[in-house]
């Protein structure tokens, strides 16, 4: 400060011309001083350049004391900088300024001491304060801050830090932390007062704090972290306000802290009266009748008042019209309460405005995806009314194809007040990729994958795929080409061509596994599918004819005539019709939705080849959410195979159960009818398989879950009926996770009735590979 004034006491002596710098006569043009150059001196990190950047004073100028002090004010204000002085003297042309600077010191080092819970790489990314930055003694006293905020999260309220600055050579400074880290403080009680209607259960179960339990030291639980607590108290107050407790008050914890034993939190609750809702009505501009608008909303007459039913009603409301061109609709809610009879009487108000028309849909942001492409998956088409369901569904659509990043409808006021643009924006993704994957199952043993995919061709929408797998007893090749809209229509058509070579494992004998034959196809597939508008938009039919030319071979003279009877050349020719409702909301880690399907595949007869049957598959499967984000799956398979005069059926068309993908706890296709004479598997005619599955997340970021499950399942021959009896079962447990290498299953099944030489359970895992 002393500074400063001396400055500016020099500063103004010198404009009033009491006393002036050292000047010669080359200086004064015109009785007037001229700046000869500005130069920097002392900074040593501090580029010259970026100093003068700030100056405003110029060679060539005319000497400006004023503007000097404001110079030295700016460069002082950069932050960099202990002190700042001005010094003159003559040039040439003028005087000479020198701006001498004193840089602060940099920090050279970062150290933690007394951190013994803690590692000091986690608290150098608390800091917020970079090596080698100028030092600011306010950051420091923030970076403490941070510092102490961390550790409370962590359960050390207790803590102290104290910082150290030292000096190093070179302008730089140590900075170190002292730490005193003290115990872990829990919390021990959470207590409320006030609360008649709820117990202090029924209100620490909303609570994300909560407190210490036996396994804190693992969980994490039972610490306190005032952000949390401020969002329970706020979930506390909506909880009653949700159960017609509107009067309801909540007030702000307080937290007391007993020396040797920890925390004690109490919350204060004034619970009021619980208000019921009386009359519901609607008014004002009515587009359907009363009672079918009243049909919507969830409230109704004898539930307890609750605000966030409310809400979700208004929005309910509102969509009707949306949906119906009002892009501008607005529903306003009203309530008379009685204090006395503690009813509510409820009315929504609606104001349409004006219907407006789509008048415009830009697609802005691709660069490889044709128009075409996205167009033709909108719902909200060029002069049609205005809908806000076609723009959700327009939304889902484009993400459901996988090429682009994010995809965000924004709408804005047309030509006119009646008409609305719509502006799709797009952030493309890349939809081509090669990949080299190995993994291993329970099935094929190692196993390697090769693959090269493009599943927007030429930004056609087209996908294109050519695959190898191979593995110890299978080994696939595989080309596949889908063209999604066949001649610009919702109808897909595929082809499909592949060579597979698999070793079929039957019996064991002297510690040596057998094959009980080989099996080399080379076939292809062609099919269709198409939307089924008339039932909803999640179901789709479809029809596929295959052809499969199969060689079996290396038939052991002991095996079972069934399957001597498939040895040679085996052709099947088979159209198969299928229908399939998905409305899951994602293939992997499914939370809601369900898939039903139904198939009907006829084999030989018209279509020729020596293989004829029949066969029937149905399956169904719902995914039910629970609470914390849990899933409950329960689905149900049923198959049946019968074979038709004139061609045979071979024993790989038949059906057996066993493994990962059917009844868990069993090997691989074990559970099957037995040739009564070998002991051979022979398939069965018929089958059915049930899994009950409670899906839960274990680590939520990484996206890993767990499960266990209750699978049931058997094969029956044809002349046996569906039946329980004898049927087989297992429980078990399981992690997924959709790792880079593609989806992972680890799980344990067991197996609940072992008959024979049948294991009592089995480890099995698929990774790897492109599923």
């Amino acid at each position: 400060k002393t500074r400063w004034i001396f400055l500016h006491m020099m500063l103004i002596l010198s404009v009033c011309g009491l006393i002036r710098p050292n000047t010669s006569l080359a200086e004064e043009k015109g009785g007037m001083l001229w700046v000869d150059s500005v130069l920097v001196e002392g900074n040593q990190r501090i580029e010259e350049a970026a100093i003068l950047a700030v100056v405003k004073t110029r060679k060539g100028d005319e000497l400006n004391y004023d503007q000097l002090n404001k110079d030295l004010r700016d460069i002082y204000q950069m932050g960099y900088f202990t002190d700042v002085r001005i010094k003159t003297k003559d040039g040439p042309e003028g005087t000479i300024v020198v701006f001498s600077v004193t840089e602060k010191p940099s920090i050279g080092k970062i150290a933690f001491k007394g951190n013994k819970s803690v590692d000091a790489i986690e608290l150098e990314k608390e800091l917020g304060i970079d090596l080698y930055s100028i030092l600011d003694h306010t950051e420091v006293r923030q970076s403490i801050n941070r510092l102490m905020d961390f550790y409370r999260k962590k359960g050390y309220y207790n803590m102290e830090i104290k910082e150290r600055i030292k000096p190093l050579p070179n302008n730089e400074v140590l900075l170190e932390y002292e730490i005193a880290e003290h115990d872990k403080v829990y919390i021990r009680k959470i207590e409320f007062l006030g609360n008649s209607e709820f117990d202090d259960d029924d209100l620490k179960d909303i609570m994300e704090t909560s407190e210490k339990g036996f396994f804190s030291w693992i969980t994490d639980k039972g610490f306190l972290d005032k952000k949390k607590l401020e969002f329970d108290v706020h979930q506390i107050s909506s909880f009653y306000h949700n159960n017609g407790f509107i009067k309801a008050r909540v007030g702000e914890p307080k937290i007391v802290f007993e020396k040797n034993k920890g925390l004690k939190v109490t919350i204060e609750i004034e619970e009021g009266h619980r208000y019921t809702v009386n009359d519901v009505d609607i008014e004002g501009d009515l587009s359907r009748p009363v009672e079918e608008l009243l049909g919507k909303v969830e409230i109704n007459k004898g539930d307890a008042f609750s605000r966030e039913t409310v809400r979700k009603d208004i929005q309910t409301l509102r969509n009707v019209y949306v949906d119906e061109g009002y892009a501008y609709a607005e529903v306003s809610p009203s309530t008379k309460e009685d204090s006395k009879t503690h009813l509510v009487d409820i009315t929504f108000s609606i104001s349409k405005g004006q219907k407006v028309r789509f008048e415009r849909v830009n697609i802005i942001g691709n660069t490889s995806t044709r128009d075409k492409v996205i167009r033709r998956e909108l719902k909200a088409i060029e002069g049609e009314d205005f809908s806000g369901e076609a723009i959700r569904r327009s939304t889902q659509n484009l993400h459901r194809l996988g090429f682009f990043e994010n995809v965000e409808m924004e709408t804005r006021k047309g030509s006119s007040d009646d008409l609305i643009v719509l502006d799709v924006n797009i952030e493309e993704r890349p939809t081509g990729s090669f990949s080299v994957g190995a993994g291993y199952s329970s099935v094929d043993s190692a196993f390697v994958v090769f693959q090269v995919s493009q599943n927007n061709l030429l930004g056609r929408g087209q996908k294109l795929e050519t695959s190898a797998k191979l593995g110890g007893r299978t080994t696939q090749f595989n080309v596949k080409f889908i063209e999604p809209w066949l001649f610009d229509r919702h109808i897909s058509a595929g082809i499909d061509i592949y060579k597979w070579e698999q070793e079929y494992d039957d019996y064991t004998e002297d510690g040596y596994e057998y094959d009980d034959y080989s099996r080399d196809s080379l076939g292809a597939a062609l099919s269709i599918g198409f939307p089924l508008d008339f039932f909803d938009e999640f179901t789709r039919g479809s029809v596929r004819y295959g052809y499969d030319d199969a060689d079996i071979s290396d038939v052991p003279e002991t095996a079972s005539i069934e399957i001597k009877d498939m040895e040679g050349r085996n052709v099947t020719s088979s159209v198969t019709f299928g229908i399939k409702r998905d409305s899951r909301d994602r293939p992997w880690n499914t939370s809601r939705g369900s898939v039903n399907s139904l198939t009907f595949e006829y084999a030989g007869g018209v279509l020729g080849g020596d293989v004829y049957f029949n066969k029937y598959l149905a399956r169904s499967a719902w995914f039910i959410p629970m609470f914390w984000d849990t899933v409950f799956l329960i689905q149900g398979s049923w198959g049946y195979i019968e074979e038709r005069s004139g061609g045979k059926l071979p024993v790989y068309q038949k059906f057996r159960l066993g493994g990962i993908n059917s009844v868990r706890g069993f090997d691989y296709a074990d559970i099957s009818p037995h040739d009564p004479d070998t002991g051979d598997k022979i398939g069965g005619e018929k089958m059915m398989v049930y899994n009950l599955e409670y899906r839960f997340p274990l680590f939520k970021e990484q996206g890993i879950v767990g499960l266990t499950f209750f699978d049931l399942g058997n094969v029956f021959e044809k002349g046996e009926d569906y039946s329980f009896s004898g049927i087989r079962s297992s429980v078990g447990c399981g992690i997924r996770w959709y790792s880079p290498m593609g989806p992972l299953r680890i799980e344990y099944g067991k197996n609940l009735d072992p008959r024979g030489d049948e294991p009592s359970g089995n480890w099995e895992f698929t990774v790897g590979g492109l599923l």
